[in-house]
């Protein structure tokens, strides 16, 4: 297989659509802990898993590279990125001062339009829900969160939260298995308490909800590794 751009070697494919559905393939897989973390990956079985050239393999691999999901390494080889439970105590601290600091800005600063995406995502992420679908779950959470901190009008609180989340996804997914697919309705409710406080513009009520919010996740993933089977899910 030559090392081609994906149009010339697949000409129906429109250009960047072989690096996107190779993203959004590994990403999933990834994310739902298919490929472990520590995996190996190796673009030419990649190119001939996708029957594609190993340009848009590339592509998409810079683009989760970007996304820590994997990491080269100094010899070169690639792998899928380890989750850092030793100091995830980090990620929680960082976790929730975000959801607090942006829904207290989305309170203060949202316009009329910023509910309406809002409100769109948590009817997504009720769907999701009802669904028992934890990647959609997991996609809408990021993107209803997301959403609220638009609203906020921090671009630097936005960019940071947006990457947090994105880190946390496989724990977010290690999360919602704890729950045996089985999710409790009070997520949706608290999301929707969330759109509530900000709508109505009580900055202190959303600084409340969100950090409530926040550290019932953080004691549920605490419990969930604090089980002696911790590590075989993980791994």
């Amino acid at each position: 297989m030559t090392d081609l751009d994906s149009d010339s070697d697949l000409p129906e494919r429109k250009r960047g659509s072989g690096a996107r559905m190779v993203y959004d393939l590994l990403r999933d897989e990834i994310i739902d802990l298919k490929l472990a973390p520590g995996s190996p990956i190796d673009e030419v079985q990649l190119a001939e898993r996708f029957k594609m050239s190993r340009t848009p393999i590339r592509e998409a691999l810079v683009r989760l590279a970007g996304e820590g999901l994997i990491e080269t390494l100094p010899n070169r080889s690639t792998m899928v990125s380890n989750i850092d439970f030793l100091n995830l105590h980090t990620f929680f601290d960082a976790l929730v001062l975000m959801y607090r600091v942006t829904t207290r800005l989305a309170a203060q600063y949202h316009r009329p339009e910023d509910l309406v995406v809002i409100r769109r995502f948590h009817e997504d992420y009720a769907a999701a829900v009802k669904a028992h679908d934890a990647l959609a779950m997991i996609a809408t959470n990021a993107a209803f969160h997301s959403a609220i901190a638009e609203a906020g009008r921090n671009p630097y609180f936005t960019s940071l939260f947006r990457r947090i989340l994105d880190e946390g996804r496989r724990i977010l997914r290690l999360y919602y298995r704890s729950y045996e697919e089985q999710f409790p309705q009070r997520f949706v409710e608290e999301h929707a308490e969330l759109i509530a406080v900000i709508a109505a513009r009580d900055v202190e009520g959303a600084d409340r909800l969100a950090r409530a919010h926040a550290e019932q996740i953080v004691r549920q993933i605490q419990t969930l590794f604090s089980r002696q089977e911790r590590l075989d899910m993980a791994l």
